[in-house]
């Protein structure tokens, strides 16, 4: 299996890199964090600008024909960069759902100006319930004459509160964990009968809880098949989970070099305590640690590259892997750092507190676990 990566793909991962350190740093990162928003719509209108937000989209579609190695590529840039912008809840998740489910028609009114960073969008599918189990869907879509009347409640909704077009999953019809009969629908966050309830998360993103009380959705809101919007639903979240992996080996590996820069300065009875062997074994351990969840994060994108049917088997191992090593690296980098290591001021325990949310995100690491000697 070939890990390299084509000049096109060389050329992409150089240009996000460049542009996010250029006009990303720390200090810019905590001004948007800290607006009203939460993020900065002058700046995601420039990551649509330069065709990240179209990278993977289908060409006839407005985008620019990228796969999972192009958004790896992407992801490991943002969690490197601590981006805040809602790369994740508009493009992968809400876009994801759009890009295959949705129709011709559907796709220009929503899809399209999606990517080119007009309109915001946020996929509604963590119920208080549930837990990790996506299928535990209690929100019901019931059929009413020439429309639905949504009822049930979403919460921790990326994007929630800033979003103009809502995706919700919804039961149609069966039980309450039947994987048949989820039905997908596109909803206008403006509709009558929606109460949004927006916040921050400790990893300084926004979320919504949201309430749905008998909210009016015609038949055409419907994305896909009625009640067979399981598995389109479901790939998504797959494809979110392998981003958000990607997103915690760029962490990781900017965590890693900067404790090793760290150890270099910081002096101890009169010598840089890089130079203790105990705590070089220490950051080898995490460049292990670094290395290993890189060599999986290569192995499940080729997977999910060629649709291999195993993707999800090695999602769930690379999920696996940063959630344990991801929380592993962390932890070492703020102890290596001291107690400047969890200071608002310093960005290290800003990586901590993303990385801890990443390993939470679609499942946990033992949920992943258990998944994946499931699918052995």
């Amino acid at each position: 299996m070939d890990f390299s990566l084509n000049e096109d793909q060389a050329i992409l991962a150089d240009s996000v890199a460049k542009f996010i350190n250029s006009e990303y740093d720390f200090e810019t990162r905590q001004t948007i964090a800290s607006s009203d928003t939460g993020f900065s719509q002058e700046m995601w209108c420039t990551f649509a600008e330069l065709g990240i937000t179209a990278i993977p989209f289908a060409e006839e579609d407005g985008g620019l024909g990228g796969g999972p190695i192009e958004l790896m590529l992407v992801m490991e840039q943002i969690g490197r960069g601590l981006v805040v912008e809602p790369f994740l809840a508009n493009i992968v998740l809400a876009g994801g759902i759009l890009n295959r489910a949705a129709s011709r028609d559907q796709k220009a009114e929503w899809l399209t100006p999606l990517i080119a960073g007009e309109l915001h969008a946020g996929l509604a599918f963590a119920e208080p319930q549930a837990r990790f189990n996506i299928a535990d869907i209690a929100t019901i879509a019931a059929a009413d004459g020439d429309q639905f009347l949504l009822n049930g409640r979403k919460n921790l909704v990326l994007n929630g509160a800033t979003a103009d077009l809502l995706i919700v999953p919804a039961r149609t019809s069966g039980k309450q964990t039947d994987r048949d009969g989820v039905s997908l629908f596109a909803v206008p966050a403006d509709t009558p009968g929606i109460k949004c309830t927006g916040y921050p998360t400790v990893d300084a993103l926004q979320a919504a809880d949201l309430a749905f009380d008998n909210v009016p959705i015609p038949k055409d809101a419907l994305l896909g098949e009625l009640h067979k919007g399981f598995d389109t639903f479901s790939r998504t979240i797959d494809d979110a989970t392998l981003a958000v992996s990607a997103e915690a080996v760029g962490i990781m590996q900017v965590m890693h070099d900067k404790t090793v820069e760290y150890t270099k300065t910081r002096k101890q009875f009169g010598v840089p305590i890089g130079t203790f062997q105990a705590l070089q074994h220490r950051m080898v351990d995490t460049m292990t640690a670094c290395e290993q969840s890189r060599s999986l994060l290569y192995w499940a994108v080729m997977l999910a590259a060629a649709n291999e049917p195993s993707s999800r088997q090695a999602i769930s191992a690379i999920k696996y892997q940063v959630g344990s090593a991801g929380i592993h690296v962390a932890r070492e980098a703020v102890q290596l750092h001291g107690g400047m290591g969890v200071t608002w001021e310093l960005d290290i325990g800003h990586y901590l507190k993303r990385i801890t949310a990443i390993d939470i995100l679609f499942g946990n690491a033992d949920y992943h676990l258990d998944r994946f000697a499931d699918n052995t």
